[in-house]
């Protein structure tokens, strides 16, 4: 930055005056027969003084029930929403906590089975039913087997045309009316 100087008057000028034609009177000694002009006052331009510009304020005017039921309904939409994302945070909270529980549940179902399967014995069941006679092996004659190599096949036998329309209407509010008689007799 540049370093400012402070600018010193040099009062040697004032010496080479001379003083000694000084009187001690402030005004000037006017020579004999001449006239003092008077200066002219200098006349300083008029300044135009700067003016804010006047600005026309709006007037309050009053609230339109509009804009109140709008606001209104705006804070009631944010305090639900607020609400709905806490109930949200709390269900995910149960989903993970119920997530967790099932794991255990499935794990302990395994085990389960497991000791399930262990304390029945198929063989030994079959062992102990053929003994006391209560169970037979079956024998050749009543096994059956199904061939199932050929594609399935209906066959509707004494079906009766479907009637449409009026006529079927009727033939079926008949059919409901009868069966319903039959019910109570």
């Amino acid at each position: 930055m540049a370093q400012t100087t402070k600018r010193r008057r040099n009062h040697r000028e004032y010496e080479r005056i001379n003083y000694g034609a000084y009187d001690g009177s402030a005004a000037r000694q006017l020579e004999q027969g001449a006239e003092v002009e008077q200066p002219r006052p200098l006349v300083r331009p008029r300044k135009q003084t700067v003016t804010r510009p006047r600005i026309r304020v709006r007037e309050a005017g009053s609230v339109s029930v509009f804009a109140a039921a709008g606001s209104l309904a705006i804070g009631a939409f944010a305090v639900l929403l607020l609400f709905s994302y806490v109930q949200l945070h709390s269900i995910s909270e149960q989903v993970v906590s119920l997530r967790t529980e099932m794991s255990e549940l499935q794990t302990e179902e395994a085990i389960l089975r497991a000791r399930y399967e262990q304390v029945y014995d198929l063989s030994d069941i079959e062992d102990t039913m053929l003994s006391t006679g209560q169970m037979v092996k079956p024998q050749n004659g009543q096994i059956i087997y199904i061939d199932l190599s050929e594609p399935d096949s209906v066959v509707f036998y004494d079906r009766e045309p479907a009637v449409t329309g009026i006529e079927g209407a009727l033939q079926s509010l008949r059919s409901i009316c009868s069966q319903i008689m039959e019910y109570f007799q």
